[in-house]
């Protein structure tokens, strides 16, 4: 949001100019404005016309906020996204020679500076602006899903808006099934947590205890249970060419590991962090081995059971789930369009599955509660462990914000075309925000940092 504060000046340097025409050009959202600044680099590299013109729908533009440095071939400093609280850190240089194009821009997200604070709002101040927020935002196209705030167990706040359906007309509600993405990975960690607390697995022991006929024998003798929990694993990601070339062909959380299992680590276990969703489809096959079921099946008796989460599932792409939205997307270009080409053949342990909002906060108050597990195994699933380049800490399967003890909260994202959601457990003041919408990121996001930023203090 902006705060209303004096327009901060770039300096009349070739730098600071040619950033001054880069940020008006994306503000003013012109196409023939957009193609003149693209001329103004060196090499254009990736910097398309259409990609520029859909980055400015997703941010809706940047306030530029400060300057951190200025030379006369270098630039840097924090801009604010319109559409959103969301800050980032830029920096431009540009060649010696006039008319000095830009050989360099780097614009990175960057936690909110202490130096920028939004200011906190009483409970019914905060629900009245995001009603307002979610209308407008809904209105703009910017939205669409559903959203549901609860605190000590009663909902506070809930609504639903835009199209599950937008061929059929058919509107979002709050019984509407969206496909959450990487949220399932909360769900894999409970149940990893769940096995460990039955003392049928011990974080510490090697993939390969659980996985003995695991293709490539030193991936899984180096790498452990708890590497994988935390992203610390080395064991890279499952997207990309091969991805696309068997999407259809994927259908069981075996069938991943007989195609990318002869591969090597991309680091030495536990020397950094780096988000593997290939590591989080290695832990259902982990649990498929230990528990005897099929991931699946797991899930349902041992978590949505207990958390009374009847909505949620991860059925076939090909099955008909009633209520289940169609997600829409803008990447690719053209507008709009269903992201059906870009899903897999079902959810694995690592995303895609469906829930809803009601059902998502049912599973925060079962993980609060100790319903899935014992005090002290939530807690080992839910504290942080390992730092993330986002600042926030890598717990099992849940991010945990501890940057300021009276705001601290713990949950999971998740993110693709035309699918993101948010879960947020405040175990302090007892809040849980939960959204989701069947629209790219961060649609759902720019919702749940919008509350979480002006949450009260207790």
């Amino acid at each position: 949001m902006s705060s209303g504060a004096a327009a901060v000046e770039t300096p009349k340097t070739p730098a600071g100019e040619q950033f001054s025409a880069w940020l008006q050009a994306l503000n003013g959202g012109d196409r023939a404005q957009i193609e003149g600044i693209l001329a103004h680099f060196k090499d254009r590299g990736e910097r398309e016309v259409n990609g520029m013109i859909g980055f400015r729908e997703r941010t809706g533009g940047f306030d530029l906020k400060k300057i951190e440095e200025s030379a006369p071939l270098r630039i840097s400093g924090l801009v604010q996204e319109r559409n959103s609280d969301q800050f980032a850190r830029f920096t431009m240089d540009v060649e010696t020679e006039t008319p000095h194009k830009i050989i360099r821009f780097d614009l990175n997200v960057i936690p909110r500076p202490a130096e920028f604070p939004i200011e906190r709002m009483n409970e019914n101040e905060l629900m009245a602006a995001l009603r307002e927020k979610l209308e407008k935002d809904s209105a703009a196209d910017k939205f669409s899903g559903a959203v549901m705030v609860a605190k000590e167990g009663k909902v506070i706040f809930k609504g639903a808006y835009g199209m599950a359906d937008r061929e059929k007309k058919l509107p979002n509600t709050l019984e509407t099934k969206f496909r959450i993405g990487s949220m399932n990975k909360m769900f894999t960690a409970t149940s990893i947590l769940q096995l460990v607390q039955a003392g049928k697995i011990t974080l510490t022991d090697p993939l390969g205890k659980y996985i003995p006929d695991y293709p490539n024998k030193e991936f899984a003798s180096k790498v452990t249970i708890q590497q994988l929990l935390t992203h610390t694993g080395g064991t890279g990601d499952i997207f990309g060419p091969e991805f696309d070339a068997h999407r259809k062909e994927l259908r069981t959380l075996q069938d991943y590991v007989n195609l990318y299992g002869k591969r090597g680590l991309e680091f030495e276990p536990g020397s950094r962090w780096e988000y593997s969703n290939y590591g989080f489809l290695l832990l259902g096959v982990v649990v498929e081995r230990v528990s005897g079921k099929s991931y699946y099946d797991y899930v349902n008796e041992n978590v949505y059971g207990p958390a009374g989460m009847a909505a949620s599932g991860s059925l076939t792409e090909g099955q008909i789930v009633p209520n289940r939205s169609i997600g829409y997307t803008r990447f690719g270009g053209g507008g709009l369009q269903p992201n059906t080409d870009t899903l897999p053949y079902r959810g694995t342990s690592a995303g895609g599955g469906y829930s809803t909002v009601e059902d998502l906060v049912r599973f925060a108050n079962a993980v609060t509660n100790h319903k899935v597990l014992d005090a002290r195994n939530t807690e080992l699933l839910t504290t942080g462990k390992v730092a993330t380049p986002r600042g926030v800490k890598y717990a099992f399967g849940f991010m945990d914000d501890d940057a300021d003890a009276a705001f601290r909260h713990f949950g999971h994202g998740g993110g693709a075309p035309g699918m993101n959601g948010e879960l947020e457990i405040y175990p302090r003041s007892k809040y849980v925000i939960a959204v989701l919408s069947n629209l790219d990121p961060p649609a759902a996001g720019r919702i749940s940092d919008f509350v979480c930023n002006r949450l009260p203090k207790n």
